[in-house]
């Protein structure tokens, strides 16, 4: 028996194809098809599970470098650091510290921090809410009570904004209202940051002045010049958003 290659066929052979064939050669030829199928999905299978273990290992190796490098700068820049508090006396307790040269570099590292609170803080804000009801008696004082209620909004993880904390306390002593001010210390006693992640910035200038970051993580760096994003990512066209 011919074996006929289905894919090599134009639309035409295949519907002439049809017409001729008998039940049983169309029964063979269709199951034909649905092993080179299955042999299609089951190589595409072994290829991901060679390819996929190579490219983590690539990304493992560039992780442990950057790694590597992060702890290296940090120890350089301490020694700078170091001399600095020397000479001029500065405080080394700070979150972030800069170095800049004469050639227009930079770099600037240390930690974020990001807002946390304990319990009590909800203490605090309920306490704000009983002096906010007693507050609506006209269109200033519900102008007020509107301010007060954006500035207690919790972001998407549930947590107040430390800066709002700040405008709080400023309405506070505006306010002189004794229990508004507990309230607020109640939320301020509550707030407790949290220290993020140590991070590195770097730039350089050109030749206008202008200061150019240097791209420090696999999202931010760019592809090399003359890379074609299309041969590595299919992108859809403008046109074909369109037609949608």
């Amino acid at each position: 028996m011919t074996t006929i290659d289905i894919k090599a066929l134009s639309p035409e052979q295949i519907k002439e194809l049809l017409s001729q064939a008998s039940p049983e050669d169309l029964k063979n030829t269709l199951q034909e098809k649905e092993n080179q199928k299955d042999q299609d999905r089951k190589a595409y299978k072994e290829l991901v599970n060679t390819a996929v273990p190579s490219l983590v290992g690539i990304l493992l190796g560039l992780s442990q470098d950057l790694s590597i490098i992060k702890v290296t700068i940090f120890e350089g820049l301490r020694t700078l650091l170091d001399l600095k508090q020397d000479a001029y006396q500065v405080k080394q307790g700070q979150q972030s510290h800069s170095f800049t040269d004469d050639q227009g570099n930079g770099i600037s590292y240390g930690f974020r921090v990001i807002d946390g609170w304990d319990d009590t803080v909800n203490a605090g804000i309920d306490k704000i809410k009983e002096v906010v009801e007693s507050m609506a008696k006209d269109e200033n004082s519900a102008k007020l009570v509107s301010v007060i209620n954006k500035l207690l909004k919790k972001d998407a993880k549930g947590n107040l904004k430390s800066s709002r904390v700040l405008e709080l306390r400023q309405l506070a002593v505006e306010l002189n209202d004794e229990k508004f001010s507990d309230a607020v210390k109640i939320i301020q006693d509550a707030y407790k940051p949290i220290r993020s992640a140590f991070f590195i910035e770097a730039y350089t200038t050109d030749p206008q002045g202008k200061k150019v970051y240097i791209p420090l993580s696999i999202t931010s760096v760019d592809f090399p010049e003359g890379t074609v994003i299309e041969d590595l990512f299919p992108l859809e066209s403008e046109e074909n958003k369109e037609a949608e």
